[in-house]
């Protein structure tokens, strides 16, 4: 990093932190902007009261996404403009697709952090230390089958998967092994994107070194011919995997481009994993702050969900507040007044962020083609919907452009009552998990197994392992499984065609519709138009 920042109110992180009551001396800084907060600053503030937790959420986006990051940093900002000391948590943004279509996870505009080439691209090698945990595993199952297989691993049976930080559509399915007996046992592979795998659950769930030694250890990597699981720990490979993340278990703190504190830290897809930063760092975050702002990817449907029955009934969190980011373009893109249209659309995710005991709050992104009158309609719905709903213009105007909101959420905030509700008890059976999330929250009237999502549960259940919590692994652009199908669709079915047995991170990814954990590239990926100067600036980076 240059020495100096180009944005006056951008502060070197040592100055950041010691204005979140952290000693400069004890932080472990990456550079003038970066730093790692060590877990012991958590631990020493254990009986300080907690901040407030505002989780920000959205609609149905389109392809393009609405801006929930932005809103994020917006709403930080604005409420540190209002007096309060604010402090954000996001997820760190993967490679995957910012070489892609999608582009960075940092924000836009004058919402942004700082600095965001960092962040986007290596950062501080969290993501290489997930990669190289959950891959030194894979490497040990294929050399315990090399060397005479002493555990019965039937390896037909190994469940997990290589990983990498790209879109890699041509990884998704291998085969490992050939070329003769020096080279392995041949068998089928494949490989996941980095921020769908369980390394990255585990540690974003993790309480502490302890906590996450325990779940690195119970991670089951397949099973025996006979069905029973194999894990991390019989194979001796969870304490290695926990030293390659020994220093990726600390919070890392950057800040926004008017200089308040965020912590960005790891970082899981929501349409294929959990979708939510790590619990460590919220936590620090709410003994630091008075005011939390956290997001959850994609809609209420995905994110939020997993963040409310995965996340904090796993940590113990109890956001008070719901931002619900809309637009007006994806209003019309989901069908407006329609039935079934874009405003039941929105109204839908209100309806979730209620069932989940939160207060709604919308925040109205307002873009330069808005029309006054659609913006005026979308405000009135909202009023008839019970939920406060504000004109936003952070991207824009940074902290300033968010004011309102940052006043309504703190009067949200101020009239909650009520601690969160989950969707549903963990005693009940899988099967009745994914249905009771799939018609409550996705409006489908029922579910369907597979054969092959069949076997998976029976083998789940037969294991000990049915009152683990579901993530439900679907598509983002629609609230049901087809990502078609647009506004809020009626009737149908959700098709599981594979159950993941996640037994270090703690839940069962149910795999729906024809989502993937391997992404591919566009036709024209955004990776062939970035390029680097003679004077070694970068151009091209979104």
């Amino acid at each position: 990093m240059p020495d100096a920042s180009p944005y006056p109110q951008v502060r070197r992180i040592a100055q950041v932190a010691a204005d979140l009551g952290l000693d400069p001396d004890e932080i472990l800084p990456h550079g003038h902007y970066i730093a790692k907060v060590p877990i012991d600053e958590l631990t020493r503030r254990a009986d300080q009261p907690d901040g407030r937790l505002v989780l920000v959420t959205a609609m149905t986006p389109t392809p393009q996404g609405e801006g929930k990051t932005t809103a994020a940093i917006g709403l930080t900002d604005a409420l540190r403009r209002c007096g309060h000391k604010a402090g954000l948590c996001l997820r760190e943004p993967s490679l995957g697709p910012y070489f892609g279509v999608k582009g960075g996870g940092t924000g836009a505009g004058r919402a942004q952090l700082f600095p965001a080439e960092d962040i986007n691209l290596h950062f501080v090698g969290d993501m290489y230390s997930v990669s190289k945990a959950n891959n030194l595993l894979a490497c040990m199952v294929d050399n315990h089958l090399q060397w005479g297989n002493a555990l019965n691993i039937d390896p037909r049976r190994i469940v997990l998967r290589r990983v990498i930080d790209l879109n890699d559509r041509a990884l998704r399915e291998i085969f490992v092994g050939l070329g003769g007996v020096l080279h392995g046992v041949p068998r089928r592979d494949g490989f996941m994107i980095t921020p769908a795998c369980e390394v990255m659950a585990m540690l974003c769930l993790a309480q502490d070194y302890a906590d996450l030694g325990r779940r690195l250890a119970a991670t089951v990597v397949g099973f025996t011919y006979d069905g029973r699981p194999i894990r991390a720990a019989d194979l001796g490979a969870h304490g290695a995997m926990q030293v390659l993340l020994r220093d990726a278990i600390h919070p890392n703190l950057v800040q926004t481009l008017e200089g308040s504190p965020a912590f960005v830290h790891a970082g899981p897809f929501a349409s294929i994993a959990q979708g939510t930063n790590t619990a460590i760092a919220t936590r620090m975050a709410l003994k630091l702050c008075d005011y939390v702002v956290t997001e959850a990817g994609f809609a209420s449907d995905l994110g939020a969900e997993k963040f409310i029955n995965i996340k904090c009934r796993s940590a113990g969190l109890q956001p008070s507040v719901a931002v619900v980011v809309a637009t007006a373009k994806a209003i019309a893109y989901h069908g407006g007044r329609k039935p079934n249209g874009g405003f039941a659309n929105l109204a839908r995710h209100l309806a979730n962020v209620r069932s989940y005991g939160l207060s709604p709050v919308v925040a109205l992104s307002r873009f330069p083609e808005d029309r006054d009158q659609d913006l005026a309609e979308i405000i009135a719905f909202c009023a008839e919907q019970g939920a406060p709903a504000v004109i936003c213009t952070h991207f824009d105007e940074g902290g300033a452009g968010a004011m309102d909101l940052a006043q309504a959420v703190v009067a949200a905030d101020a009239a909650h009552q009520g601690p969160i509700r989950f969707t549903y008890p963990l005693d009940m059976p899988l099967v009745d998990k994914i249905r009771t999330v799939a018609t409550t929250l996705y409006g489908a009237a029922d579910i369907s197994l597979d054969k092959a999502a069949r076997q998976d549960l029976t083998m789940i259940e037969a294991n000990g392992f049915g009152s683990l919590p579901i993530c439900i692994a679907k598509t983002s652009r629609s609230l049901s499984d087809d990502s078609t199908r647009r506004g809020t669709p009626q009737g149908f079915t959700l098709h599981i065609n594979e159950l993941r047995l996640c037994a270090g991170a703690g839940f069962v990814v149910a795999i729906a519709g024809n989502i993937m954990t391997m992404p591919g590239l566009p036709r024209e990926p955004a990776a062939a138009r970035i390029r680097v100067d003679d004077q070694g600036r970068v151009s091209g980076l979104t």
